[in-house]
């Protein structure tokens, strides 16, 4: 999902929020919205784009739930749209209004988190691993040892990104658990390593793609778009796929119930759907997208790229995050606050 500031949001934020005939705006993950994707679609429909950013995906339902936002498209990942829809805060989509509805590739199409995608379009989708600049680490890197118990090498030079759910559910999976785990005795193991080991870490911060491929960090739990772009900006670079499991993630783009430029909303959604356009998200954010047809537009090197083409070996840990509930949800909210103290 995802990293530093957006060019697009510098770029394009010249406009107020609100509604204004011809405008739109999009509130998405930062560095995550292809500025000729933009480019392309104001030329097209004469809709002026303004990106916000938000670091996590509970920065942006907070802000969501506050409501005076002004934002029209939000980007949530899977386990969160159950929320934005159970609070009330997306409409439900108007399938007459989209008519490349049909290009999301099947296995997208009805999917555990948005039965029937009636309520959110695919943006892209990847994982959660370890990124590590291998001439400061030669060690295993396919662990989340890397992060939880903190190599020599690596100490003081690693940076977790502030992904609630994916970090703690990391820690839980290392602990021997499942994700939305309730069992106190994982949950307590999971809360001990990341307590245990926050005083390695350098930082907990969302620009991982640039501090990567500068060097200012030597590591960082990482999403594996932004890694692949610190790698072909760094060759040191590479991408672990913890063996104890990892998260998978597909963001989408949804319209919220608040939206005030509901018509303009609708045409950069069906607009994204066209295979060509996609691929021009996947292509700058170096993200897998849900939209069939568009891998003929893919760049070629994402086409094997480690970071995109899970190896054989991870496949099977990999895991689409639940939506965590109850217990749940209260104990990996309880040991985050811990961890920001």
């Amino acid at each position: 999902m995802k990293h530093l500031l957006s060019a697009a949001a510098v770029l394009l934020a010249t406009t107020s929020l609100g509604h204004a005939e011809g405008t739109l705006q999009l509130f998405n993950w930062g560095n995550y919205t292809s500025p000729e994707l933009l480019a392309k679609f104001e030329k097209e429909t004469g809709i002026k784009v303004t990106v916000t950013d938000y670091d996590s995906n509970d920065t942006a339902l907070a802000k969501i739930e506050a409501g005076g936002h002004g934002f029209d498209i939000v980007v949530p990942s899977a386990n969160y749209v159950p929320i934005f829809v159970e609070k009330g805060l997306l409409q439900e989509l108007d399938l007459t209004k989209l008519p490349n509805h049909g290009n999301i590739a099947p296995e997208w199409q009805n999917v555990d988190w948005d039965a029937g995608r009636k309520f959110t379009i695919p943006w892209q989708w990847g994982s959660t691993g370890i990124a590590v600049n291998t001439k400061v680490y030669g060690g295993d890197i396919h662990t989340s040892a890397v992060f939880l118990e903190v190599p020599a090498e690596l100490k003081g030079k690693i940076n977790v990104v502030p992904e609630m759910n994916d970090i703690v559910n990391l820690a839980v999976m290392y602990a021997g658990g499942q994700p939305c785990s309730e069992d106190t005795e994982v949950l307590k193991k999971a809360r001990d390593l990341l307590l245990a080991a926050k005083p390695d870490w350098i930082s907990m911060d969302y620009g991982a793609t640039e501090k990567l491929s500068n060097n200012d960090w030597a590591a960082s739990v990482n999403w594996n778009g932004s890694t692949m772009r610190a790698r072909l900006a760094n060759g040191d670079v590479a991408y672990g796929y913890p063996k104890e499991g990892y998260p998978l993630f597909m963001d989408s783009a949804g319209i919220l119930k608040d939206a005030q430029n509901v018509e303009e909303a609708y045409k950069f959604l069906d607009f994204v759907m066209v295979p060509e356009n996609a691929a021009m998200i996947s292509a700058f954010a170096r993200y897998a997208n849900g939209i069939a047809g568009s891998e003929a537009f893919m760049p070629e090197d994402m086409k094997t790229a480690p970071e995109v083409v899970i190896p054989e070996e991870f496949k099977a840990s990999g895991v689409f995050l639940p939506t965590c509930a109850g217990k749940s949800q209260e104990y990996i909210t309880a040991i985050w606050t811990e961890l920001q103290k």
